[in-house]
This record gives C-alpha cells, sequence and structure tokens, in this order.
C-alpha cells in the first residue's frame, strides 16, 4: 500500500503559523495572573509553540510549571502525551493522555491526539473510536480533521470502506482537506474512476504543494487515461522535485502499479 500523507494530524488545533518560540524564560512572565488556572494554561501555551518550533526539553520545563500550578488543567497533560509521543516514550506519553481524558474526556483535541497515538503505535481500530469522540464535541472547531484521520487509520487496516466514508464525511466539512483529497483520489483511482480520482488529485496539488504521492498518483491517473504529454509533465516535476523518492524510483523501473 502506498504510503499515507501524515497530513499534519498531530498537532493541536490551530498550530498553523505558529510564531518563533520566546526566549526561554520559566519564571512568572510580565502581567501573568496569579491564578492558578490561569498560570497553567498560559505555561501550557508556551509549552504548545516551543514543541511547534521542535524545543522539546523547553516545552518539558513549561509543562512542569503548568502542571505544578495547577496539576487538574487537562491541556497540560494532552501536551505532555504530545511531547512524549515526539521523544517516542510511549508509555509517559500514553499516560498523560489517559490522565488528560481522565480530567476531560470530551475535549476534542485531546481525543483527536490520543486516537494519532494509537493509529501510530499499531492500534488503529482503537484510535478511531477518539475520533468519533472528538467529533461529537460540537464546540471541536475541526471535526474534517478527525475524519481524514480517521480515514488514514481504517486505510493502514485495509479497512478501505470506512476510509472512503470517512474522507467523504471530511471533504463535505472541508473541501479543501489536503490529505482528504490524496487519500480519496487514492481510493478513486483503484476503482478505476479515474475522472473523479484526477479531480481531487489536481484540487490537492492546487490547495497544497505537490508531493512526490500527490506527483505519482496524477502520472498513473494520466497514463491510464492515455494523456502522455501530461504524463510525461508530471514526471518531469517528479524528477525535478523529488529524484531520491520512492515513486521516482518506481517510475525509472516502470513500476506504475
Amino acid at each position: 500500500m502506498r504510503r499515507l500523507l501524515a497530513l499534519g494530524l498531530l498537532l493541536l488545533a490551530g498550530c498553523g503559523g505558529t510564531p518563533p518560540a520566546p526566549e526561554h524564560d520559566t519564571g512568572t512572565m510580565i502581567g501573568e495572573v496569579g491564578d492558578p488556572r490561569n498560570r497553567a494554561k498560559l505555561h501550557t501555551e508556551l509549552a504548545s509553540l516551543y514543541y511547534s518550533n521542535g524545543n522539546l526539553g523547553v516545552a518539558l520545563e513549561e509543562l512542569r510549571v503548568a502542571a505544578a500550578s495547577d496539576s487538574n488543567y487537562a491541556p497540560t497533560h494532552g501536551m505532555y502525551g504530545l511531547v512524549y509521543m515526539q521523544m517516542k516514550d510511549q508509555t509517559r506519553a500514553e499516560a498523560s493522555f489517559e490522565r488528560a481524558l481522565r480530567l476531560s474526556p470530551n475535549d476534542g483535541d485531546i481525543n483527536h491526539n490520543y486516537g494519532w497515538f494509537l493509529c501510530q503505535t499499531g492500534r488503529e481500530p482503537e484510535s478511531v473510536k477518539y475520533f468519533l469522540q472528538a467529533i461529537r464535541n460540537p464546540l471541536y472547531p475541526t471535526p474534517w480533521r478527525s475524519y481524514s484521520a480517521a480515514g488514514v487509520c481504517a486505510m493502514k487496516t485495509k479497512q478501505s470502506k470506512d476510509a472512503e466514508s470517512y474522507f467523504e464525511r471530511a471533504l463535505r466539512l472541508e473541501p479543501d482537506e489536503p490529505a482528504s483529497l490524496l487519500n480519496l483520489g487514492q481510493i478513486r483511482y483503484r476503482q478505476g474512476n479515474n475522472g473523479e480520482a484526477r479531480k481531487l488529485v489536481a484540487r490537492h496539488n492546487k490547495v497544497v504543494t505537490p508531493t512526490p504521492e500527490s506527483l505519482w498518483l496524477a502520472l498513473r491517473i494520466e497514463r491510464r487515461l492515455g494523456e502522455r504529454a501530461q504524463e510525461q509533465a508530471f514526471a518531469n516535476q517528479l524528477r525535478r522535485r523529488f529524484p531520491e523518492s520512492p515513486e521516482y524510483q518506481a517510475l525509472q523501473r516502470g513500476q506504475f502499479d
């Protein structure tokens, strides 16, 4: 099975366009309100910024301050889960996510991120219920990303029908969701629905920078449709942009399916 687009689903909602992390200082911030919950919130947000910038050690320091301020603030433990997940410490990551969910069982972001953790650690069927739990929260602002993640995890266990349904639901809510566009395009290609597959991958390549996977899919669709000029154009892009990719190596070997 082709590599699945990871879709950046791991990050907390709203992390796109994260500003640079501030200079490190885990002491009291200027203007910081003394309320323990507010202090925990501020330092958890700082930890999220450091996490997004790859500074996991400082993120952990900020989370320790947050937890010391209010040990029952669920997002702190959810953020711990993401940091430990990035550090490949599965035991601590799972314990952190589980504690976060005990404190806030309906939190959309925490359910989504725990679902993604389960999907990445070989428990794909179990992961789906957490994505669906996130979606059930009426205040969760990005249900399409959880539908898309559920689709990716269903594909990993070859549950193609379920995956197809999840991707379709994601795209009804957010027509430009990149992972759903690409993965549903791959499903349509395997079904022989080349016209729909072509539309989906073209949309993907318009809304985000093309990937080796998306260029390879587009190339094979044009080849199947007999459009040699378009096929060659995608081959040229694949060679120019991703000469070391497995997709370009497959092209050189003539392994199209």
